[in-house]
């Protein structure tokens, strides 16, 4: 499904940047644009529509997508890259609806998620693509390793028990 990612520019007060950008709206069944439209524009704020992302769904995250939909207002994550400078426009570079997915994208990179409210046809399409492909996985606990039968330590040190060369 094709989703129309709306961006609004604040003006701030701070030492190095202009402006403040965030996702704010989805548009679902938005057409492809070249670049981006301006929306609404006056002293307070811009609105633009930045871009046009394909939302994907996959099977192995139906879990995720079970977890949003839970939740009293399910989310869509927008995934943004920052601009050149600190006052450009921000680059959208993914839309999801798993929150999971959403975390690992602000886990060590210079990328930013900003959760925007689910639309109800979205919320529509999601479950019924869950209900269509979620398998319940059982939780499956790890065994913990056996203690060592011949008792010697692991750390590389002398067998015998003894601590070793005396240093001083």
């Amino acid at each position: 499904m094709p989703l129309g990612v709306i961006l609004e520019r604040r003006p701030i007060e701070h030492a190095w940047a202009t402006w403040s950008w965030r996702a704010i709206a989805v548009i679902p069944g938005a057409t492809q644009i070249d670049s981006p439209r301006t929306l609404v524009r006056d002293e307070a704020a811009a609105r633009f529509h930045a871009v046009t992302l394909d939302l994907g769904l996959h099977r192995k995250e139906t879990e995720g997508y079970r977890v949003n939909l839970s939740q009293p207002q399910p989310q869509i994550y927008v995934g943004l890259r920052p601009g050149d400078t600190d006052d450009d426009m921000p680059s959208p570079f993914v839309v999801t609806v798993c929150p999971f997915e959403a975390e690992d994208y602000e886990i060590g990179g210079d990328e930013r998620v900003d959760a925007v409210p689910m639309p109800q046809e979205v919320a529509a399409l999601v479950g019924h693509f869950v209900d269509a492909h979620h398998v319940e996985e059982p939780f499956v606990k790890r065994k913990r390793q056996g203690q060592n039968p011949r008792g010697d330590r692991k750390s590389g040190g002398p067998r015998d028990g003894t601590r070793g060369p005396r240093y001083g």
